[in-house]
């Protein structure tokens, strides 16, 4: 797919540089000349659509764990940290709660156009830089909230590498993020596709079926062993179409396409409320809003992109 890249969080040439992490002196140096953004409890700190960066040493970072390095942009270092451990100021909304949260955290060291907010409802406004930034970070930072402790032994890990490494004091075992595959299919038939929906989404939304790879299984495997499952539909021949870095928490979907090879659909009723398929005409209405009974998948999501692109025919 020649626009795969274009897709929210899509790669946007960010010079990782690997090898400096493995330097302390030198990363400390960069630290000290670069900037910072704090995450709490995985809401990046936005400015009217853009990450707010803070130099290192600011008081907003006073409860901070110790940053983790993210790449160079454009000669700059940056950086995010875990700020979790603070608590806001009484009276303000800090819940999280449904599918989205839509509440925002001011922090008193701020300016008050600043906020922690839900990257989902941000992600489609942000540059392809700042939304490979952030999305590093915040999945970092997941991932080492998540596993503080030795996988090996039990005993508690630390940070090392700049962040993209945890090791073992007790049994010297290391550990390096994780990142899990998930599928993500355009199952078609003729000029309809298959729909799903999964128990506590927005009412009235819809998207494209997705799960886990499993040990041991190709992505095209687990792409029609998905869809059985599901929705008890048969795949046949599976292609690749695009990818996207999903940082709720931290997944790699693979955007994947088949055709299937019968329509009759028995939804497994624990891994789906619903399912059915949808004709071009109808997705095209409900992309337009004028279908009562679906709403598409968010916009910044690879389903969203994927439909869309199938329906513009631009998925070669």
């Amino acid at each position: 797919m020649r626009i795969a890249e274009t897709v929210t969080f899509g790669g946007s040439g960010l010079d990782r540089h690997a090898a400096l992490r493995k330097d302390p002196a030198s990363m400390a140096k960069a630290l000290e000349s670069g900037c910072v953004l704090p995450i709490w409890r995985g809401k990046p700190l936005i400015e009217i659509d853009k990450p707010y960066w803070v130099p290192p040493g600011h008081p907003v970072l006073a409860q901070a764990e110790p940053p983790v390095f993210l790449g160079l942009d454009e000669g700059t270092a940056r950086f995010a940290a875990d700020i979790s451990d603070w608590s806001p100021e009484a009276g303000i909304d800090a819940s999280e709660t449904g599918f989205f949260d839509p509440s925002v955290q001011k922090h008193p060291a701020l300016p008050g156009e600043t906020g922690f907010v839900e990257l989902r409802g941000v992600m489609t406004r942000l540059t392809p830089r700042d939304a490979e930034l952030i999305a590093t970070g915040k999945a970092l930072l997941q991932w080492h909230r998540s596993h503080r402790f030795c996988s090996t032994c039990g005993a508690g890990s630390e940070m090392a590498q700049a962040g993209w490494q945890r090791v073992c004091p007790a049994c010297a075992a290391q550990h390096f993020p994780r990142t899990d595959p998930v599928v993500i299919m355009l199952v078609t038939h003729g000029n309809s596709v298959l729909l799903g929906r999964s128990p506590g989404w927005p009412e009235g939304m819809y998207s494209l079926l997705a799960g886990f790879v499993e040990p041991g299984e190709t992505v095209e495997a687990a792409v029609r062993r998905e869809v059985l499952e599901e929705t008890g539909v048969t795949c046949g021949p599976v292609s690749y179409l695009a990818s996207q870095p999903w940082p709720f928490p931290a997944s790699l979907m693979f955007g994947m396409r088949t055709e299937a090879t019968g329509t009759e659909i028995r939804v497994d009723p624990e891994e789906l409320e619903e399912a059915f398929w949808v004709t071009r005409e109808e997705l095209v209405a409900a992309f337009a809003g004028q279908n009562p009974r679906i709403r598409p998948a968010r916009k910044g999501a690879i389903a969203h992109f994927i439909l869309r692109n199938w329906l513009a025919d631009c998925l070669d």
